[in-house]
């Protein structure tokens, strides 16, 4: 008999591997729910963000559906959803929290690196500061507009290790760039 999602999600605060069956499990009908509200990049987009919450707030989890985690997992589609009409979108959120322009897509890592470090955000310092695979991650993801297939596959590890390396980053840059300067 296969394990409830409450039963995953327990496990998954320990083992990487059950998180990554939950995400299997729940990722289509999840991604469909988006892509009947959004288009098919900011579907694919929200379902990335929901899974690393999900990895964020393993232990938030109440069960409370009788091992389902569909209202759990619906509950935080309904938030992100909420935040992105809030926000305009999660890549241009993206870049906006790295300083990046919005307008340019075409931007390359050097003229943004200097850009912002004229503006004394010091993004080369916090860029340097990220473990070398998040940082990595992060510049395929947001630089290169790389899908998370193809990161994972670069990385040599799981779709999922590249969504959670990506939203690792972008929360120790965010939080790199706002901290005060000596």
């Amino acid at each position: 008999m296969p394990e409830t999602d409450a039963e995953l999600i327990r496990r998954a605060r320990e083992d990487p591997d059950a998180l990554g069956e939950l995400y299997l499990r729940w990722k289509q009908p999840l991604f469909r729910w988006f892509r009947g509200r959004l288009p098919e990049s900011e579907a694919s987009e929200l379902t990335a963000e929901l899974f690393a919450q999900v990895a964020l707030n393993l232990r938030r989890f109440r069960d409370e559906a009788d091992g389902s985690a569909g209202p759990w997992l619906y509950g935080i589609a309904k938030n992100l959803l909420r935040r992105y009409y809030q926000r305009g979108g999660v890549e241009q959120e993206a870049r906006r929290r790295l300083g990046m322009p919005i307008r340019s897509y075409e931007a390359d890592f050097e003229a943004v690196d200097e850009r912002l470090s004229a503006d004394g955000l010091g993004l080369a310092t916090a860029l340097d500061a990220l473990p070398e695979g998040q940082r990595v991650a992060l510049e395929l993801r947001v630089l290169e507009e790389r899908r998370y297939e193809e990161i994972a596959t670069a990385l040599g590890c799981t779709e999922v290790a590249a969504r959670l390396r990506v939203m690792k980053a972008l929360g120790k840059l965010a939080r790199l760039l706002r901290a005060p300067t000596a």
